[in-house]
């Protein structure tokens, strides 16, 4: 008895939620309720005839005939986005900027570019990674065409999602036990910089600066030295770090706005469109 052929709706399915890491995440980007994702997985199973992926608690894994099946299931979907391209005369060519902090590439850029590259495989892309601070005047300026920052103001671009701040430092070092307090900070303007010394000031905690930098390896060489603690985007927090809260006498901090922003010198041009689409379709959230 021949097994049923093997539907690019299960393959699209089963490569979303491979690189989402989970049915629920995966659910948004391929438009499906995630009771209808794991339908298909199950379907797919059915035709490979054994288990793609082993469902634990926390998270989804590759079984063996997975890891066999991914590299089949990409190739299928980009020939098939080539060929959908081809015929409608719909393929995207051109240069496009994308400009994204370095905490967020390392977080969440990835899905995006693979996901981009296999539909749009004709469009050269530019990364700048640079602090949000500086990222928006290049905006401004049209020296990027698209950028991943965080909001500065309610209206800027549009809302992807909200990132939680840590505090981290290195347990061994027990930097949040020092008065002052040693704090390793973003640059100057930045809003991780202001929410930090916000919350500092209510609680009237006595603190000083002791290391600057604009980048995320700066900051984690200082906690990591035991020079100071810092806060970070919960998304950049490395597994070697301590998150630290109240219990370490540390305030609450507000979480970040991310967004995508757009320059108006990039208006018109189809690769930008085409980016711009494709970080909406894979980061932004729901509201809760």
């Amino acid at each position: 008895m021949s097994r049923p052929d093997l539907q690019l709706d299960w393959l699209r399915a089963f490569v979303a939620v491979v690189d989402a890491g989970s049915l629920t995440a995966a659910a948004p980007q391929v438009h499906r309720s995630q009771s209808a994702l794991s339908m298909q997985i199950r379907k797919l199973e059915d035709a490979v005839g054994r288990p793609v992926l082993t469902r634990g608690p926390r998270h989804l894994a590759l079984t063996p005939a997975g890891h066999e099946l991914l590299g089949y299931a990409r190739r299928l979907l980009e020939l098939h986005a080539e060929a959908v391209g081809a015929m409608n005369d719909t393929r995207v060519s051109g240069h496009v900027r994308l400009g994204v902090p370095d905490d967020y590439a390392v977080a969440y850029l990835a899905p995006v570019l693979r996901t981009f590259a296999s539909r749009h495989g004709r469009v050269e892309i530019t990364l700048v990674c640079e602090q949000s601070t500086v990222l928006i005047p290049k905006l401004q300026r049209g020296e990027v065409d698209v950028a991943i920052v965080t909001r500065d103001r309610p209206q800027r671009g549009t809302l992807l999602f909200r990132e939680p701040m840590a505090w981290v430092g290195a347990a061994q070092h027990e930097a949040w036990r020092r008065d002052p307090l040693p704090l390793a900070m973003y640059e100057a303007g930045s809003l991780a910089r202001k929410a930090v010394l916000d919350a500092l000031a209510g609680q009237r905690r006595s603190h000083r600066i002791v290391s600057n930098s604009p980048s995320l390896v700066g900051q984690l060489a200082a906690v990591e030295g035991g020079l100071a603690v810092a806060a970070l985007t919960r998304c950049s927090v490395p597994a070697g770090l301590q998150v630290l809260d109240q219990r370490h006498g540390l305030p609450p901090l507000h979480d970040m706005e991310v967004a995508v922003v757009r320059s108006k010198a990039s208006q018109g041009s189809p690769a930008a469109d085409a980016m711009q689409a494709q970080i909406v379709q894979t980061l932004r959230r729901s509201p809760p």
